[in-house]
């Protein structure tokens, strides 16, 4: 059985386009050797406020429980609280260039504009490699943006492995098929994401009022026909919508509101969606109740965690020259 290793940061709220992209999958497919990580590490890269951010990571792993992971079953834990971590990244840190840090896409990106940025914005993907390379993952699901950072991981671990010996494994890259696209609801053509306005997305922790008010005050067009098309980028987000929740083709969904107009199509998407995320919302609403037990639930999963995390730095340990 392969060994698969996905990490999520605590930073923003989950929206659907975060749970039909890649939560559901994760629950659908859950394993006993699946790791899933909290990466609290991560989101000390940005400016944050310690108190949110200590309610955010236990918020995300209860979502991610009432989404559909069992802790039983997979590993589920809070990067920070598996030291190993971060003493593998510094060693990695030893292994990778200055070179191929600063050629990474993301950190041109995140840091473009800024009169200071942080060092750990460009040592960010040794921390990721160190995620992956500490649990020997077989796989790792990543998005296209993900693509570069994993490469380096990969080339860390070989050039690890040729100066020290074989230690580290070598993860391989899966590319999870993509489902139906969750566009903004303001901005069609953007995807749903967390970073652009809240009223553009849907979002995992709102009420079902809130969820329906969002998708009638959806960007349409001036027309009234209801198809899929380039031209039509608004109208298109809302038939994907309809789609992704109830499982209906398109071609279905174009015949069913022909001559209906976009106000019958956004009252089904909302009703559609509210019904898609019922489950969820109320799952979550039960494990809120008691933090307590997701706290250990935590800590269990951070147990088992560090078992692996800590072989793998005894091997390392050695194979650099470390004292036991």
């Amino acid at each position: 059985m392969a060994r698969v290793l996905s990490g999520i940061q605590p930073t923003g709220d989950l929206h659907l386009g975060n749970y039909v992209g890649a939560i559901r999958r994760w629950a659908v497919e859950q394993q006993p050797e699946h790791f899933y990580c909290v990466v609290d590490l991560h989101a000390l890269t940005v400016d944050y406020d310690p108190a949110e951010l200590r309610l955010a990571t236990r918020e995300l792993a209860t979502w991610l429980m009432a989404a559909g992971l069992d802790p039983t079953t997979v590993t589920l834990f809070v990067q920070s609280q598996v030291r190993e971590h971060s003493e593998l990244a510094w060693i990695l840190q030893c292994v990778a260039t200055y070179g191929e840090l600063h050629r990474m896409v993301q950190f041109k990106e995140k840091g473009q504009g800024r009169q200071s940025v942080p060092a750990a914005l460009l040592t960010y993907p040794v921390l990721q490699a160190a995620d992956i390379l500490l649990y020997h993952a077989d796989e790792v699901p990543i998005g296209a943006d993900q693509r570069q950072h994993l490469e380096l991981a990969r080339t860390v671990a070989a050039r690890f492995n040729q100066r020290f010996g074989e230690v580290m494994t070598e993860p391989t890259p899966t590319f999870p098929e993509v489902g139906a696209r969750v566009m903004d609801l303001q901005q069609p053509e953007r995807k749903m994401s967390k970073s652009l306005p809240a009223a553009g997305g849907l979002f995992l922790g709102e009420d079902e009022n809130a969820t329906a008010k969002k998708v009638q005050r959806a960007v349409t067009d001036s027309g009234t026909e209801v198809r899929r098309g380039d031209d039509k980028p608004g109208v298109t987000n809302l038939l994907e919508l309809l789609s992704a929740v109830t499982g209906s083709d398109i071609a279905d969904l174009e015949q069913r509101y022909a001559g209906a107009g976009y106000g019958a199509v956004k009252r089904d998407v909302a009703e559609a969606v509210n019904a898609f995320l019922r489950p969820v919302r109320e799952r979550h609403a039960e494990l809120a109740a008691d933090p307590g037990a997701v706290e250990a639930a935590l800590r269990d999963g951070a147990e088992r965690a560090r078992e692996v995390a800590a072989a793998t730095m005894e091997r390392v340990r050695d194979a650099v020259g470390l004292l036991p």
